[in-house]
């Protein structure tokens, strides 16, 4: 794989990974930008020890525009993109509609004795997985599914370096029922100054597992539990398997995880990164099996926070998606949304049964 960086117009990073050693990436950025926004601010929940994060520049970031004036397609003569290559294979941006950003400007004031602010220092960064407009994940060959796990690895390595960054987050939303803005395929990666609540959550659960069982790992345990029960297993190969969680919160939660603990992707060997690929695009082909359409879905890596605890993680993608039928969605509704309870409509078993058909 090659890796080649440039820089945009407006000063922000794009890296090319190519699958040919021989890739020429010196097309320059022919646009003219405004400079990227400032950092978000952030703002502490006291009620519920959480940081909340302020970007009201988003609210002006492209949303679904048409095919024909897509950011992530290649550059062309009547269209000046956010890749300047008339080609890639996967290609890597700072994103123009940051959350969080190193462009820190001034410290924000105090709201409450109870509300402290500062900055939303870190970094978003956008992936595009292929050239191709019309494509999906689910369409690509497992070289590509590869070069995109390096592509990953890569960045989780490069931005758990920045100041302040203290977990990265990889993730792909799919289709506008999700909330997507284009329809590209692609990816987003989170450098967060801060442990996430749900990573916090998992930690705090693995801690107090290893406490109790002098050390276990808690992700492991109870994949090997699954791996032993195999009622929920949908695929699995000699390195990872795919299973639906026993509690699972969406009505069709997938948890694809290597059968060696490692707590996150530059963790990986070659061997892990080559498996991955098969099974991973044979289980997206089971979702949109399911009821004969482009399933939307969130694939979500979980990985060990930056610099804590990361002896307590285990490595692992959640892939869920948030149709419950052909013609019905699963909504946040009063009890998700106000109490963070959830409540499935369709049965883990069933869920593992349909899916093993698809």
């Amino acid at each position: 794989m090659r890796r080649t960086a440039i820089e945009l117009a407006d000063g922000r990073e794009l890296i090319y990974f190519d699958e040919r050693d021989d890739a020429v990436r010196d097309q320059p950025d022919r646009r003219e930008l405004p400079p990227p926004p400032r950092a978000s601010q952030l703002r502490y929940d006291p009620l519920t020890d959480e940081w909340v994060a302020l970007a009201v520049h988003r609210q002006t970031r492209t949303f679904l525009p048409p095919a024909d004036q897509c950011p992530l397609c290649p550059s062309r003569d009547d269209l000046l993109s956010e890749i300047p290559a008339p080609d890639y294979d996967v290609a890597v941006f700072e994103n123009r509609f940051p959350a969080f950003s190193g462009r820190v400007g001034e410290e924000p004031a105090e709201i409450t004795p109870f509300t402290p602010v500062r900055p939303g220092q870190g970094r978003c960064e956008v992936v595009c997985f292929t050239d191709d407009h019309d494509a999906s994940f689910a369409g690509l060959p497992p070289r590509r599914v590869r070069t995109v796990l390096d592509a990953l690895a890569d960045r989780t390595a490069a931005l758990g370096e920045l100041p302040g960054v203290e977990q990265v987050f990889c993730f792909e939303n799919r289709g506008v029922e999700i909330g997507v803005t284009l329809h590209h395929p692609h990816g987003q990666i989170y450098a967060y100054p801060f442990v996430t609540p749900r990573t916090r959550a998992m930690l705090g659960a693995a801690r107090r597992h290893a406490e109790r069982t002098g050390g276990g790992n808690l992700y492991a345990d109870v994949l090997a539990a699954e791996r032993a029960a195999g009622t929920r297993v949908v695929v699995a190969n000699e390195h990872w398997t795919a299973y639906v969680p026993a509690a699972a919160r969406w009505p069709f939660e997938v948890h694809v995880a290597p059968h060696r603990p490692v707590p996150d992707l530059p963790g990986l060997t070659d061997e892990e990164r080559d498996a991955f690929g098969p099974l991973y695009l044979d289980l997206l082909r089971r979702f949109d099996g399911l009821f004969d359409l482009p399933m939307p879905y969130i694939a979500a890596w979980h990985q060990a926070p930056v610099r804590v605890e990361r002896e307590l993680a285990h490595l692992h993608l959640q892939l869920f998606s948030i149709r419950r039928a052909r013609d019905k969605l699963k909504y946040l509704a009063g009890a998700e949304s106000g109490m963070g309870t959830f409540i499935s409509d369709v049965a883990p078993e069933h869920a593992a049964e349909l899916l093993r058909a698809a």
